[in-house]
């Protein structure tokens, strides 16, 4: 455990002002942490990752069906989460046909959440407070802004995340989330360049074989989460039983693509 503690402390050493970062296993025991806890951070894009949650649960309560139509023509609530609605990064723009190229959409989940909230008849930013946070006990999170990158939490909140990404509660369908949804797709991921294929599930980026990628090389092709702009990141990777969660203050930039996939190996090889 201290080979863990000491992968995790190196995240005080990035170029950062603020940082926190946390391990968790399998079972939801919170196994290494470093930095600032209880301090809120920007998610950026980790907010879809709460997004696509919460639409598991509102497919689930009957709120909405995978197959409701919503966003461009022809594009329904598995489009949009899966990236495949055609919806440009930003803006209203059109740029391909329905589930035809995986375009990561910024726009593609604010729709959803629009979706979700017209259906609920409440505002998305109470729907997934009631829905997730609230459940969970994720008192520091909420949604300020777009479901695609709105959100603001501290690490401590996003550890009963990861728990929770490891062994449901709130849905008995994460699994069909954290698989390759419309398969043999190319496309950008951000940062990182064109993919093929960009793997992507139901809201979560799966890591398959991409290659340049923000997390470990050693990290297993199951491995999913999400990064965001922010500095962020949450992954869970299935065949290491663990999850870990990196909020930072500065931008996403060289220095993340530099710091990342080495602290992910670390902890891995500490696991």
């Amino acid at each position: 455990m201290d080979d863990l503690r000491t992968a995790v402390g190196t995240v005080l050493d990035w170029p950062v002002d603020h940082v926190a970062a946390a391990v968790v296993a399998a079972d939801g025991r919170v196994l290494a942490t470093a930095g600032e806890q209880q301090r809120t951070f920007r998610l950026a894009s980790v907010t879809k990752l709460l997004t696509a949650y919460a639409t598991l649960i509102a497919v689930e309560e009957g709120a909405v069906e995978w197959d409701t139509e919503a966003g461009p023509e022809g594009s329904t609530v598995r489009h949009l989460a899966a990236h495949v609605s055609g919806l440009a990064f930003a803006g209203d723009a059109v740029q391909a046909a329905v589930a035809t190229k995986r375009i990561y959409s910024n726009t593609g989940f604010e729709v959803l959440g629009a979706t979700i909230a017209h259906a609920a008849g409440i505002p998305f930013a109470e729907y997934l407070h009631q829905a997730v946070c609230e459940p969970l006990g994720m008192t520091a999170t909420r949604l300020e802004g777009s479901p695609g990158a709105g959100g603001v939490a501290t690490a401590a909140d996003l550890a009963r995340f990861a728990a929770e990404l490891q062994a449901p509660t709130l849905t008995h369908t994460l699994a069909e989330a954290t698989v390759v949804s419309f398969p043999g797709l190319d496309g950008i991921l951000p940062g990182y360049g064109r993919q093929k294929p960009n793997d992507w599930g139901l809201g979560f980026e799966i890591r398959d074989g991409k290659s340049p990628h923000w997390t470990g090389g050693g990290s297993s092709p199951r491995t999913f989460g999400h990064f965001g702009q922010s500095g962020t990141f949450l992954w869970v990777d299935p065949d290491a039983g663990a999850a870990a969660v990196v909020l930072t203050d500065r931008d996403f930039g060289p220095w993340a693509i530099e710091a990342w996939p080495p602290f992910t190996d670390r902890v891995l090889a500490a696991l």
